[in-house]
């Protein structure tokens, strides 16, 4: 599978009663699979997972798997706080057509979550998951790190291909390069650092950015892969703006706002998650005003 390249972390749009939309996941994809994007992630953290029950992420998979051309990574979130029911979620979205999954770190009992009970949750998940397994960490979320030596111990599974390093500790990243085979994938996911993570041996970003503005954000991959460093430095600069106000600051709801923008129809953000307010609204459309989308 290739896992060099950008990915898009889509969110899961809502009607006006608050139900899972189908129709406006596939106008959004018609355009998404025209864009230079690798591939997809749904129900990711940007995909609002953990506010969705079972059935509805089923739903959200069978809809996005039917708009995903085949050759495009297709990746699922089927992240859960016990083994079982992380197990129960991988062999679902399998079975729905994911050509992987992306597991985030369990996080309720925090300090349980020793190095020796991520292995052990993560082996489980892949010696049981009909589809690879990417191994995905956002502390800033869960409250929990992975720490590098379990991924180095992960890494040599044969059904472990991958992860998604959302800290953005270029340091992390360059340890958790270094301590893997080179067939083993380090997706950054963090925009705001995506030129750094490149620099370090990334194979790649999932990158929330990916959705609004794809072409730039391929534009500086491609850049990076041809070498051409001062361009991508451009690039990535003119891309943390934006970066700031999608990641730290508005988060989902500014995901969903700016893809308004630009013209996708996502709905709003589900509660207890609020839309951006009209201030935030009013910075969304100065930077994307000002962030010229750059043809790949």
């Amino acid at each position: 599978m290739q896992l060099s390249g950008v990915f898009a972390p889509v969110p899961t749009p809502f009607d006006s009663h608050d139900r899972v939309d189908t129709a406006r996941i596939s106008a959004a994809f018609a355009r998404w699979v025209a864009r230079p994007i690798t591939g997809f992630v749904v129900l990711g953290s940007n995909g609002e997972a953990v506010l969705l029950d079972e059935d509805e992420s089923d739903r959200v998979i069978a809809a996005a798997r039917e708009a995903v051309p085949p050759g495009r990574p297709f990746i699922v979130g089927a992240g859960r706080e016990s083994t079982q029911a992380t197990v129960r979620a991988a062999k679902r979205a399998g079975d729905l057509g994911a050509d992987a999954v992306l597991v985030r770190t369990p996080g309720f009992f925090k300090t349980q979550m020793t190095h020796d009970a991520f292995v052990r949750h993560y082996a489980a998940v892949a010696d049981a998951s009909p589809v690879p397994v990417l191994l995905y960490n956002f502390t800033a979320l869960t409250g929990v790190n992975l720490p590098t030596s379990a991924v180095a111990q992960l890494a040599s599974h044969p059904n472990i291909i991958g992860m998604k390093e959302s800290g953005g500790d270029i340091a992390q990243i360059a340890d958790l390069v270094s301590s893997t085979p080179a067939a083993f994938a380090v997706l950054a996911g963090t925009t705001s650092s995506f030129y750094a993570a490149l620099c370090v041996g990334a194979a790649g970003g999932v990158l929330a950015l990916a959705c609004v503005v794809p072409d730039t954000c391929a534009r500086l991959f491609d850049l990076m892969a041809a070498g051409r460093h001062d361009e991508a430095r451009a690039v990535q600069r003119q891309l943390v703006p934006l970066a700031r106000l999608l990641g730290p600051t508005y988060g989902v709801p500014g995901l969903k706002a700016a893809l308004r923008i630009v013209g996708y129809d996502l709905g709003q953000p589900r509660a207890p998650l609020a839309a951006v307010p009209e201030a935030g609204i009013a910075a969304l459309k100065d930077v994307l005003a000002q962030l010229e989308e750059i043809p790949a």
